[in-house]
């Protein structure tokens, strides 16, 4: 289970000097996170919004100033638009980064990639053919502290890295939310929390070349799981843990790296909104040290993003890394089910 991280992609030409957004799906993390960071950001400009909801289109147009509202997609993809961002329900991630694509249009698309690696290996295949990029948002990559953190690790600080373990349990129960009907999600927690977490621990271990998992119902019952746990091997040597759930309504939060030299976590940063996040450092011989930063990883993410797209460079999360992260999930899946049955 070894998946190696990907060459870079060539892209045709940079954009002019301010980006204009197509936002396609108008759900929760749309509305109340995405696209109020998104007006934060001065060289963006939201242009058009997409949703199967005509009503529902027009009102978050309105609310945003967006100039065009549609429901439907080939017509939305027609607009003066110069990238795409995909919010809707998993099932649509696949048709949608396509239809983007084959448009010439750049992409950010939401975790996880796709419903399964066959999707996202004609995504990125289909991206990569129309030179446009593609980016998912595994956006905790773009914190201040967790670059930090990483730099830290690169620069071997802390010595030879014994382990790396992540935690995000939330509570979130079944409702209408589309992410328990496994028909548009493909997968519970393990596919939302999770594939954060996996992405997290690639990014400070390494390539993941084995997994123990389990998978499980604790609190909700639904179609889909609501906890899961994995330890895993990387390919360089040291273990990883992740713990994910949505059945838990206090929880610490967190990512630790241990190294032989030292350690390092970071607390109180996955929240999507503007909160005050610590990353704590102990190495051998020196005084501990504490950074403290206040940010929103989302705006830090677009302007990323924007970065890559206007100026023409390799973003920090291209869909082939997103590709990787859920062969690993399809993996613990395959692993649980099996063992289950």
């Amino acid at each position: 289970m070894i998946f190696k991280t990907p060459r870079k992609i060539m892209i045709k030409s940079a954009l002019p000097k301010k980006l204009k957004w197509g936002v396609a799906g108008c759900g929760n993390f749309a509305e109340n996170f995405f696209l109020p960071s998104l007006q934060s950001i001065k060289r963006s400009k939201l242009t058009s919004i997409y949703s199967h909801d005509k009503k529902r289109a027009e009102a978050i147009a309105y609310k945003f100033s967006a100039l065009n509202s549609f429901d439907n997609y080939d017509e939305f993809l027609k607009s003066d638009i110069d990238a795409v961002y995909i919010s809707s329900v998993n099932a649509d991630h696949h048709w949608q980064t396509i239809k983007a694509a084959n448009a010439g249009k750049h992409i950010l698309c939401e975790r996880p990639i796709a419903l399964n690696s066959n999707q996202a290996s004609e995504m990125v295949q289909t991206c990569n053919k129309n030179g446009v990029y593609f980016v998912v948002n595994h956006y905790h990559r773009f914190h201040p502290l967790v670059m930090k953190a990483k730099e830290l690790v690169d620069k071997h600080l802390l010595g030879k890295i014994v382990s790396v373990s992540a935690s995000y349990n939330i509570d979130l129960s079944p409702g209408n939310n589309f992410r328990f009907k496994k028909e548009l999600s493909g997968g519970g927690v393990l596919r939302d929390l999770g594939a954060q977490m996996i992405d997290m621990l690639r990014y400070f271990g390494g390539e993941i070349i084995e997994s123990k998992a389990f998978m499980d119902n604790i609190v909700y019952k639904s179609e889909v799981e609501d906890f899961a746990n994995a330890l895993v091997r990387f390919e360089k040597g040291g273990y990883g843990y992740l713990n994910v759930s949505y059945n838990t309504k206090k929880a610490f939060n967190r990512i630790e790296i241990l190294g032989y030299n030292g350690s390092i976590y970071i607390e109180n940063f996955f929240s999507k909104k503007n909160v005050t996040t610590k990353l704590f450092i102990d190495l051998q011989g020196e005084a501990r040290k504490v950074f403290v930063r206040r940010a929103n990883k989302l705006s830090f993410l677009i302007r990323s993003v924007q970065k890559s797209f206007l100026k023409n460079q390799t973003p920090l999360v291209t869909g082939e890394q997103a590709q990787i992260n859920l062969r690993l999930i399809e993996e613990i899946e395959k692993q649980c089910h099996s063992e289950k049955n």
